[in-house]
């Protein structure tokens, strides 16, 4: 069992995928805790990562097609946002 735990922005540290079949427990900043699988907080990683990389103008692999210019290395994400009932 992985345990997770919401900050105050609403989101929790994701920085890759977890196996589908194991079951996360997050508990939430208002202190209410719940149990999902890894195949449901996998795909809600996938949904803001392809939402970062909209709004960076990233194509889907997250490389910027636009001239080369300096830029943060940030082609990935590290926090994803949870609420509560995304378990249903």
């Amino acid at each position: 069992m992985i345990n997770l735990q919401q900050d105050a922005e609403g989101f929790i540290r994701m920085n890759r995928h977890f196996p589908d079949s194991v079951q996360i427990s997050i508990t939430f900043a208002d202190g209410t805790a719940e149990q999902v699988s890894g195949r449901r907080l996998n795909k809600a990683y996938d949904d803001a990562l392809a939402e970062y990389r909209a709004q960076n103008h990233l194509d889907a692999k997250g490389f910027s097609r636009s001239p080369k210019k300096k830029t943060s290395p940030g082609n990935k994400i590290d926090f994803v946002p949870v609420h509560p009932g995304m378990g249903d």
